[in-house]
């Protein structure tokens, strides 16, 4: 029952993504020219509504969907580490013009040649899975 959950919460949030065009390319292109707000606008409230909804998930003690109580822990202060990986991906974003999640979402929506993108985005992460252990910390 919980995968058929997850999967309509994957459709609701695939339609939102189309429908909001946070998924389309020339909003993604425009963002990036700092040529229009859309995409600001978008980031910033899904910012807010994770600050908020963190926020909320603390102070209610509110547990997953299989009961455990949900924790959070402390990130490590490694600048270099997150400003690399913070370039890296948005190099990738800006060249693919999706980053992860519209990537299904287009593919949802018939756009058959992003697959190329999900496929380096696999590899990528299958030669970092390989390589991880020899990058320095």
């Amino acid at each position: 029952m919980r995968t058929i959950i997850y999967l309509l919460i994957g459709i609701v949030f695939g339609i939102t993504m189309f429908k909001s065009e946070a998924a389309s390319w020339f909003r993604i292109y425009e963002m990036f020219k700092f040529e229009a707000f859309h995409m600001y606008g978008i980031i910033g409230v899904a910012v807010i509504t994770g600050v908020i909804g963190t926020f909320l998930i603390k102070r209610f003690r509110v547990r997953s969907f299989y009961g455990e109580p949900i924790k959070f822990y402390p990130k490590e202060k490694k600048v270099k580490r997150y400003l690399f990986g913070g370039i890296l991906f948005g190099l990738g974003w800006a060249l693919a013009g999706a980053c992860p999640g519209p990537m299904f979402t287009l593919v949802g929506a018939g756009f058959t040649p992003i697959l190329v993108v999900i496929a380096a985005a696999l590899a990528g992460t299958f030669i970092y899975g390989l390589l991880k252990d020899k990058l320095p910390h």
